[in-house]
């Protein structure tokens, strides 16, 4: 209080996230342990076209969400573009994923792998 230091970064949370990146499929950029590990914030890089992806091509609305997963925001570039049903999801872009039931982080992971078609 009064000081010069105006955030807190705890070690132990930067190092789950850095762990659960590694061990999450897909191309995953990011992981944040929320909820004292209930819940997790996921950085996820849609690749493919239509065809080869399950989010590619697709509008957030059309885009079959595991149950207790949200799509809050998608990065395209240099813009934050927040999420709504119209909002179109493309190849490159980063899209940020609330997953309230952890039981469903493997169905999150297969949404953004894409098929054999794309190699």
């Amino acid at each position: 209080q009064g000081g010069e230091i105006d955030i807190a970064i705890s070690p132990q949370q930067a190092t789950i996230g850095s762990l659960l990146t590694h061990v999450r499929r897909g191309d995953i950029v990011n992981v944040h342990s929320l909820r004292r590990g209930a819940a997790e914030a996921i950085e996820a890089i849609a690749h493919g076209d239509k065809q080869s992806s399950k989010v590619v091509g697709r509008t957030i609305r059309e885009i079959d969400l595991p149950e207790g997963t949200t799509i809050g925001a998608i990065v395209r570039g240099k813009e934050v573009i927040i999420a709504h049903g119209d909002v179109m999801v493309e190849s490159g872009d980063h899209v940020i994923l609330f997953v309230i039931d952890k039981r469903r982080i493997r169905d999150v992971e297969r949404l953004f792998q894409v098929g054999l078609t794309f190699f």
